[in-house]
This record gives structure tokens, sequence and C-alpha cells, in this order.
């Protein structure tokens, strides 16, 4: 038998309202974003063994994408950034610019019940406010799509993005990141009863991934006849398995385990395609914010708060939890 987190019950709601017309609310623009996406063809996406970018950094090792920059010396106290610092111009700024997600279930969503942007993703970003500012509610979130949330960063409208983002050398070339917080895996949901247990049943089948998404060229790579349907938002891809426009999902588990809960007619597949290593993406010339985040993500693993942010979102849902990623340094 399936079981839940006590989240679902009232999360369900961000569903529905995102799927009943008629409520005037900042969720109307999503339903009818979904419904858009139902209206049009598959997409054609990037080839498989293709990328986006002109190439990948030289630092980077394949088989440890996650290494990072190490932090130097001991983390400077709140409100007492290093002068000339990215930090202290942040501190200077007033607030945290974050890039995260709003409807992501468990990592990065909005509680109806107060509006709030909540979850495992928006937490880690509060800890990294309080160690700049000493308040962790010093921060002002950007709402991204998942293909915005590299330019995002790239660009210079947010001082990073907490929002499910797998490291990859190919996005190394593009942003840096932080050291790795959590080790996600690709997987698959399905409709109970489909008859689909695993990548060899999608041949010329409509599977449903994001746009800008790592979930999308690995499914394509792994099973090149299935039908790729991109979307902007990962509840598109719910609304698209509901309403019978997909047949399957592939997606981060993190964001499956949470479209499992809000809606227990899915049912997510055993098999892992990938392992997915989350970490927060800076940009590339704020090598000094870099090393200061790892330094709080390393105080976070040692003193147990990261443990406790995934057992505080995850237990009850995600079984077993994850081991908290041990850092790892490129220099």
């Amino acid at each position: 038998m399936k079981t839940f987190a006590r989240v679902g019950i009232a999360t369900v709601a961000v569903v529905l309202a995102t799927l009943i017309a008629g409520c005037a609310s900042p969720n109307d623009r999503v339903a009818q974003r979904s419904t858009d996406a139902l209206t049009v063809p598959p997409t054609s996406v990037t080839a498989p063994g293709t990328t986006t970018t002109t190439g990948v950094d030289k630092q980077c090792d394949p088989n440890n994408p996650g290494a990072s920059l190490r932090p130097t010396g001991p983390t400077p106290a709140p409100g007492q950034m290093p002068a000339g610092s990215t930090m202290a111009n942040i501190l200077a700024k007033g607030h945290l610019t974050v890039g995260v997600d709003q409807n992501t279930l468990l990592f990065g969503y909005r509680d109806p019940r107060n509006n709030d942007l909540t979850g495992f993703d928006i937490d880690v970003a509060r800890e990294i406010a309080r160690a700049i500012f000493g308040d962790p509610n010093r921060i002002e979130y950007k709402v991204l799509t998942t293909a915005q949330r590299l330019d995002a960063v790239k660009d210079g409208d947010v001082d990073m993005v907490a929002s499910l983002v797998t490291i990859t050398c190919d996005r190394w070339y593009k942003v840096s990141f932080s050291t790795e917080y959590y080790r996600a895996a690709q997987g698959l949901l399905v409709r109970d009863g489909s008859g689909i247990s695993g990548v060899a049943d999608l041949a010329n089948k409509r599977v449903c991934a994001t746009k800008g998404s790592t979930s999308s060229t690995n499914l394509q790579r792994l099973q090149p006849a299935a039908k790729m349907l991109e979307v902007t938002n990962r509840t598109d891809c719910l609304v698209a398995l509901q309403d019978g426009q997909a047949d399957a999902i592939t997606a981060d588990d993190t964001i499956l385990y949470g479209f499992e809960t809000q809606d227990r007619t899915t049912d997510l597949l055993k098999a892992r395609l990938s392992a997915e290593p989350y970490g927060l993406a800076i940009n590339k010339d704020r090598e000094d914010f870099v090393r200061f985040v790892n330094g709080v993500l390393e105080r976070m693993r040692s003193d147990g708060t990261l443990a406790d942010l995934e057992s505080k979102w995850l237990a009850g849902t995600v079984d077993p939890l994850p081991p908290i990623p041990a850092a790892s340094y490129r220099d």
C-alpha cells in the first residue's frame, strides 16, 4: 500500500487550483500554461548526444561533477562580510536574490494556506541568507521555469538558484555550483495499470519532460523511440498524464514523489535511470560566493541541519531517505 506524507492532503489543493477555471488567483496563469501545453504537438528537442553549449568545463571530472571550490578559512559572522566581496554587496543590497520553483511539492511550492514559498530547497536558501544577514527571511524570491534557471544566474538576475539543479560538466561551462547537497535519481511515473514497467516499454509512447531538464535528453538516449512532449512547467506534465496526453513522465524522483502524493492513481516505478546530484547554481564570476556557500553547507552537514531538513520535508514520502552527500572539492 502506498504511504503519503502529511503535506499531501493540503497540497492537493495546489494542483486543483491550477485546474479549476474561474478561481481568480496567481495560479490561474499556471493553469492556462498547462492547458496550452496540452494543445500543441510533441516538440522536437535536442538530439541525443548533443549539447546546447560550446564546450564543457575543463576542470570538471565527469565521474565527479559535484566537486566544487573549497571554502577559504572560517565563515565570517553574519553581518560582517569581507569588504568588496560578493557577500558584502548582497548585504548592502539588503536581501539575497534566489531563483526558485513554486510548483514542486516538498522542494519548492506555494503553500495554499498562506501563499508562502516553502520546501526543502527554500529552507536551504534560507540558511544561506541566515549566514549573511543573521536573518533567514532576508530573501527576494524569483520564480523561474526549469529552462530559465541557468540564464538567470549567468545574466546576474539572481544571486543563486535553489531549484533541483543537477550538476553536470556541461552546465559548469555556464555557471558555477556549490558542493552537492542532495542526491536524486531520474525516474518514471505512470498511471496505475498502464502496463509500463520500464524504459523498454516506452517505445512509441508519449513521455513528458520539462524543457531544459537533463531528464529529457537522458530519456532520448535510453529510448530513442519514445515520443517526447516537452513542457514549460513541471506540473504541466502531471496534467498531461492525467488528461491522457502523455503515457509517462520522466523527471527527477524528487519531483515524481510529489506528483505521486498529489495523485494516488499514479505509480512511481522502481527503475532509476541516472544519478542527479543537486547543487546551488552561482555566477561563474563570483568565486568568493561559491566558497562562502560551500562553507555554509559544510557547517550544515556537520551540525545536522541538512539531515534535519531532509527529514522534515521528505520523511514518510521518500523511503529510504538518501544519505547526505559528502563534500568534494576540485582545488
